[in-house]
């Protein structure tokens, strides 16, 4: 794939991140390989992080550091050497950012799992926020964002395979034993759990077997994989996360809720992008509906993680853990 084609397939991820587009197509317009793609984003999330030196208020840093968190996570979705170092840069600066914007915002990690808990001590719901194959909790601040709004409690974390952790963790299909370590670590009765992507998975298999699942939501999450009709670039990725490709034809044959759509009692939302047609993926619409308290929500419009759609779903979305959650009136 050419640089210009790689630029265009991430643009919507991207700019759903909440990277600036102008300055998108400014570094992306400049490379000649997709090669090129790590060092450029890490370099624009370097120049953030000394912005973030440079800044005249503590708000300024906290903001420029939030957006050089983006760019680090961004610059990992390429094949590139220091995707490592760059993820870690990722977490370095969306630590020092919550630091100084929100200090009462909590580490929490153990065993397949770290991650910031952020929103009020007291607050009457917690949701997890669960990435996917490639993505890491760096990618979702403004779903984050969405749910803090409305008086929630949110934990944004890597696990196995992901952010943070991808360097020293591979893919487990065993999920719901890392989310439910992560609720004894948080010390709460019960959860709300969102899932993009892969994490759509996670989340739907968790929500059959923790039984401290209270509500769950999904956004382009897979019902089922079919490792032969995978394009070669997901499989290329799956491969490196699961550290061999005989490891991740056997995770990917694992990922079929279709035994355990049933078992999922607590109410489900599943959002779909009409446009989301990766060979070898089934989308979500057969999960709503085996699902017994499934809510399907179509974008026909939407792609890949809905990022040219977020109007459409993502404060529909918060809602669902605010209504499910708390009671609270949408």
């Amino acid at each position: 794939m050419s640089a210009p084609d790689f630029a265009a397939a991430q643009w919507t991820r991207a700019t759903g991140a909440g990277v600036d587009p102008h300055e998108y197509r400014r570094v992306t317009a400049a490379l000649t390989r997709v090669a090129d793609w790590g060092p450029a984003f890490s370099h624009t999330g370097q120049a953030f992080v000394e912005r973030a030196e440079r800044a005249g208020s503590s708000v300024s840093a906290g903001e420029h550091l939030l957006m050089a968190a983006r760019w680090f996570h961004l610059a990992t979705l390429a094949p590139y050497a220091e995707a490592g170092r760059a993820a870690a840069a990722a977490d370095e600066a969306l630590s020092r950012a919550l630091t100084v914007l929100e200090p009462g915002a909590r580490r929490v990690s153990g065993t397949g799992f770290t991650g910031w808990l952020r929103g009020p001590s007291d607050a009457p719901g917690t949701v997890i926020v669960v990435p996917g194959l490639d993505s890491a909790k760096e990618e979702f601040l403004d779903l984050t964002a969405a749910l803090l709004a409305r008086g929630l409690a949110v934990f944004a974390m890597d696990g196995p395979g992901q952010g943070a952790l991808a360097a020293t963790t591979t893919l487990t299909p065993h999920y719901e034993q890392v989310v439910g370590r992560v609720v004894d670590a948080l010390g709460v009765p019960h959860v709300g759990l969102v899932g993009l992507s892969l994490g759509g998975y996670y989340v739907a298999r968790t929500a059959a077997l923790e039984p401290r699942v209270a509500a769950a939501a999904t956004v382009s999450g897979p019902f089922r994989l079919d490792w032969d009709r995978l394009p070669p670039p997901v499989r290329d990725v799956m491969t490196r996360r699961a550290q061999g490709a005989d490891a991740a034809r056997a995770f990917a044959r694992r990922v079929d809720l279709t035994g355990l759509a049933p078992r999922i009692t607590a109410p489900l939302l599943v959002v779909d992008g009409g446009q989301d047609v990766i060979p070898g993926v089934t989308n979500g619409e057969q999960l709503a509906r085996l699902a017994p308290h499934g809510t399907y929500l179509p974008v026909p419009h939407g792609d890949h993680l809905l990022g040219n759609a977020r109007g459409d779903w993502l404060f529909p979305l918060a809602d669902h853990f605010a209504h499910t959650l708390t009671g609270a009136a949408v």
